[in-house]
């Protein structure tokens, strides 16, 4: 049972992070803001994290799960065994500036009850004057993608709603996540966040970036996805979107979603993988199904409304230059 005078848990997902786990710790001990808990959900670790949380965090609330169930039941695991009005959730991957904590809270503090989860200022670790991310936006090719990245911090100053949090570093109200049930663990790793703003989204709910709330951030390197990340992301971009958009709307931008899906395939060079990711979708169809039926009856925003919020720009180079670069490398 958490502490009755505590306003804040931070709940961390961890899986084989130990590299990581040292530095974040660190930096969330040197938070300005006290008193907070922090919970560590470990998947299933095997590189010697949980021997370490013992050692030297042994005032840690540490959950143990008995095998890597991924982000998205970590987080909920996280979530649930904290009863704090404000949870935040934080990658391992990262390095909290000193006031993050602080800003987050604050801001919440002043924000109407429809504000239901906040994002950071997300920046490289190697320069915290570039930007990873302010805030995540979809758009209608089923891509979600970074505000602002790698662009000067200096453009993203300024507080404003943002279309969905990236959970790596963000603060949410108890409230909202009960009210949306979580993040859906179906989604395993990837979107899963989107899919939770989404589904705010169309009960409601706003979000808001907090730029005083800064967090350094490793990130993807830059190197080509696994194949598992492939299949995972082309499985949860279509089920992100057969969830929540209404038919019509997915009717009228059914070329832009095509378009997506095979511009990803390319881009990754796993087309294979990206084709098994469709085929991974085939099991899900019950839930996608009786979700979709749950999520239409809380609904609260109109068709037209989404349309409008859902981005309809492709911040990638065009497809055919794509296939052109391909096909030079290849002669």
């Amino acid at each position: 049972m958490t502490d009755s005078s505590l306003n804040v848990s931070v709940v961390i997902p961890n899986w084989n992070g130990l590299a990581w786990l040292p530095d974040c710790l660190r930096a969330l001990r040197e938070q300005s803001y006290a008193p907070f808990q922090i919970i560590v959900v470990d998947n299933g670790s095997e590189d010697g994290s949980v021997a370490y949380l013992n050692e030297e965090h042994p005032d840690i609330h540490l959950i143990r799960l008995d095998r890597n169930r991924g982000f998205a039941a970590a987080a909920n695991t996280g979530i649930r065994a904290a009863d704090t009005p404000y949870i935040a959730l934080l990658n391992t991957d990262t390095r909290a500036h000193p006031d993050w904590l602080r800003a987050l809270v604050a801001t919440m503090d002043s924000c109407p009850p429809h504000v239901g989860a906040l994002a950071s200022c997300m920046v490289t670790m190697e320069c915290p004057d570039i930007m990873d991310d302010a805030g995540d936006y979809l758009t209608w090719h089923a891509g979600a993608f970074k505000r602002g990245h790698q662009q000067p911090r200096e453009l993203f100053l300024e507080e404003t709603e943002v279309f969905s949090p990236c959970a790596g570093a963000a603060l949410y109200r108890r409230s909202f996540l009960t009210q949306l049930h979580g993040f859906d663990e179906r989604f395993i790793s990837y979107l899963e966040d989107m899919d939770l703003g989404l589904r705010g989204r169309l009960q409601g709910f706003t979000y808001r970036y907090v730029p005083a709330a800064m967090v350094s951030h490793e990130g993807h390197g830059s190197g080509l996805p696994s194949g598992r990340y492939v299949r995972y992301v082309t499985r949860n971009r279509l089920m992100l979107m057969k969830k929540s958009i209404p038919a019509r709307l997915l009717f009228r931008h059914a070329a832009k979603l095509f378009y997506g899906q095979c511009y990803f395939a390319l881009a990754t060079r796993k087309p294979l993988h990206a084709l098994l990711g469709w085929f991974s979708l085939i099991p899900c169809i019950p839930h996608i199904l009786k979700e979709r039926k749950r999520i239409r009856k809380s609904c609260t925003l109109s068709a037209e409304a989404l349309d409008a919020l859902i981005r309809e720009d492709w911040p990638e180079p065009a497809l055919r230059h794509l296939v052109c670069k391909r096909t030079t490398n290849v002669s």
